[in-house]
């Protein structure tokens, strides 16, 4: 018969190993989100996937707070994080460091993400923007590719959150 795994059977490693063990190169940029949840999920995500770090652009909410701690599930302790009030510097700094700027934006541009090919040699930063305006206009013209995730519904988009897991799973299995 068939039981679930109690948490100490799923041999997870603790904050200060985590913090030690080599990340994946992938950094995400949220940019100017506003629900705390998807905050939070988005930080459980990058913990998930060994994401190097997480940068919180714009009017985006930080830890601590426990609205984020609700999704995050202590994932904030565990994943590097900053806060960088304009997102083309945080765009300028990562690119400086030699990071491939991915937009996940829907555009003229776009390129769906089953069509893109990633690097396992290169670095890479993904931008997920505002739950209603996408990623901000002034940071359009520094970001390198646009990927888009095909959707066959009659909705536009997908929750930023569900969205950022989808990508940052797909770049964890590229580059792990």
């Amino acid at each position: 018969m068939v039981q679930k795994l109690k948490l100490e059977e799923l041999n997870r490693i603790d904050v200060e190993t985590f913090k030690k063990v080599e990340k994946i190169p992938l950094v995400i940029i949220l940019d100017n989100l506003r629900s705390m949840h998807n905050v939070g999920a988005s930080f459980r995500t990058a913990d998930a996937f060994l994401i190097e770090k997480i940068i919180l652009c714009g009017i985006t909410p930080q830890p601590p707070h426990r609205e984020i701690h609700k999704a995050a599930l202590g994932a904030t302790e565990s994943v590097d994080w900053s806060h960088e009030s304009d997102i083309n510097t945080a765009i300028s700094d990562y690119k400086s460091r030699g990071y491939e700027m991915i937009g996940i934006e829907q555009t003229t541009d776009s390129v769906m993400i089953t069509d893109f090919s990633i690097d396992p040699s290169k670095k890479y930063a993904l931008i997920l923007g505002n739950e209603v305006e996408g990623i901000s206009d002034e940071a359009l013209p520094h970001i390198d590719t646009f990927l888009e995730i095909p959707q066959l519904g009659t909705k536009h988009s997908l929750n930023v959150s569900v969205c950022g897991g989808i990508v940052m799973w797909e770049f964890a299995k590229a580059l792990k």
